[in-house]
């Protein structure tokens, strides 16, 4: 996933698509997580494209979805996108907006942060979600067996971490999880506030 904040929207989506052939899947499934709340208040960390946001207002239509991304040329194309939605700048390690938020998603973004900052940034979407709120994350993750076409990862920019540690920190932060998928180097966790 290198590079992409150094290109347009549409061909950082080209691109994502062609290094990770099941990225559309893999956004139906996060939006499919989701399905079983009545989420007024959504949280999109690492917006990009709004691809993600599109999605999740397929789902909950009366929702208002606030998202957030660093990159300028992507929040542009997501407000054309996502009209309806609030899109902020500013990066993962900032302040989260202020909540609550009844639903916080994340696909392909959190992999670009070390593991002290992941476990921080999960301590804090617990605390902008109400209780009863979910945390949905989809993105790559270090496989626990070869893959045979791996997702391209930037030493220095693409920081995964294994599903078991990730798992072990959002239970730490205070969320009950489960595993909606996992499949080599990807997966959708789900992590529910009591």
């Amino acid at each position: 996933m290198a590079g992409q904040w150094h290109v347009d929207a549409d061909t950082y989506l080209a691109m994502v698509r062609a290094e990770i052939p099941a990225y559309d899947h893999l956004q139906e499934l996060t939006a499919e997580a989701t399905a079983d709340l009545d989420a007024r208040t959504i949280l999109d960390l690492g917006s990009g494209t709004g691809l993600t946001a599109t999605c999740l207002l397929a789902r909950h239509r009366r929702a208002e979805l606030t998202g957030v991304d660093m990159s300028p040329d992507m929040l542009a194309h997501a407000r054309r996108a996502v009209p309806g939605a609030t899109f902020l700048r500013g990066r993962l390690e900032d302040p989260l907006p202020a909540g609550p938020f009844d639903l916080v998603v994340s696909a392909f973004a959190v992999h670009h942060l070390s593991s002290d900052v992941k476990a921080d940034l999960f301590k804090r979407v617990l605390a902008a979600l109400r209780p009863g709120g979910r945390f949905v994350l989809c993105d790559v993750v270090v496989p626990t067996a070869p893959v045979p076409v791996p997702v391209p990862l930037e030493d220095g920019v693409d920081l995964p971490d294994t599903v078991a540690a990730q798992l072990t920190w959002l239970h730490d932060a205070g969320f009950t999880t489960s595993v909606i998928h996992e499949n080599g180097d990807l997966a959708v966790l789900r992590a529910d506030r009591p």
